[in-house]
């Protein structure tokens, strides 16, 4: 594939990566090493391609929300540029990756400029409820932030990628050094702190049999740990049958007719699994920092 067919690529997969269609879907996309797999698709150069994301990877194993919501980088945006120019320039996974750490911590920016241009979708959507506009509404929850961001991400990708290395090199070192020094230790930081909240669940002193028990099966029985983790499920699920049997058995029924009748009114299982289904494949498309993700609760 040409260099511009390249850049096309890895502009659309960073705009449909960041759009979050989908807790599950969208963090497999966004990681260096799902990037890696897709570039080596479009290169022809897979082992050079997952060289450089598995390397990728290890520098943002670490990058949570945890401490807040606002993640300190950017893998999806560092992936999408270091890893094509990396495979189309020949550089070795290091060069890659000192690379892709700066544009990390710029696609933070990015992604600042896209949760405030969408406030302005959110009042759109409020005069839309005063005229009881539901499509309108359905559009600003959806089609204008997926839009809006196509226009934020695409063209930064795809100029980067298509200009090369060179000038992506020389953009980052534009940037006043002091700032850019600023945002790596900011960027440091911060996932070490998601990585230390996360021990404090794992070292709650409930929680620590069941540390060793996967530790140990995996160091001494030899367990993947793939394996280890779906016997995990299994376990939890178990016990969570058996600790509170009334959870797993409970049904919502009426007592009287009066209940019957108030409850007649309610929002019913499907409208309950439909809005479901509307926040996880739209809660982050829409967030913004005036009212993070109520607009998706409120699409009808």
């Amino acid at each position: 594939m040409s260099t511009l067919g390249i850049a096309i690529c890895m502009g659309i997969y960073y705009w449909i990566a960041r759009l979050r269609f989908g807790y599950t879907i969208s963090s497999a996309l966004l990681q260096p090493a799902t990037i890696g797999v897709f570039v080596g698709l479009i290169t022809g150069q897979m082992v050079t391609a997952m060289e450089i994301g598995a390397a990728l990877q290890l520098v943002y194993l670490g990058v949570t929300s945890t401490p807040g919501g606002n993640v300190p980088n950017d893998p999806a945006l560092a992936g999408c540029i270091a890893i094509p120019l990396g495979v189309m320039s020949g550089m070795s996974p290091e060069l890659a990756v000192a690379l892709a750490v700066p544009f990390g911590i710029i696609g933070v920016f990015v992604d600042q400029l896209r949760r405030t241009t969408n406030a302005f979708w959110v009042h759109l959507a409020d005069k839309y409820a005063e005229d009881a506009n539901t499509a309108g509404i359905y559009r600003c929850a959806y089609l204008y932030p997926a839009l809006m961001g196509f226009v934020i991400r695409f063209p930064f990708v795809f100029a980067i990628d298509f200009l090369g290395a060179d000038w992506a090199q020389g953009l980052i070192n534009a940037l006043p050094a002091v700032l850019t020094h600023s945002f790596e230790v900011m960027g440091g930081i911060l996932p070490a702190l998601g990585f230390a909240l996360t021990i404090m669940v794992i070292g709650k002193k409930e929680l620590i049999p069941f540390f060793f028990l996967g530790y140990f099966a995996v160091a001494y029985l030899g367990i993947p740990v793939m394996g280890m983790a779906i016997f995990g499920l299994i376990i939890a699920l178990v016990l969570r049958m058996i600790m509170f049997p009334e959870a797993a058995n409970a049904k919502v029924t009426a007592t009287s007719e009066e209940d019957v009748k108030e409850k007649s009114g309610l929002l019913n299982k499907q409208d309950v699994t439909k809005s479901f289904w509307l926040y996880y494949f739209g809660c982050e498309e829409s967030n913004s920092y005036e009212r993070l993700q109520s607009l998706v609760y409120c699409v009808p």
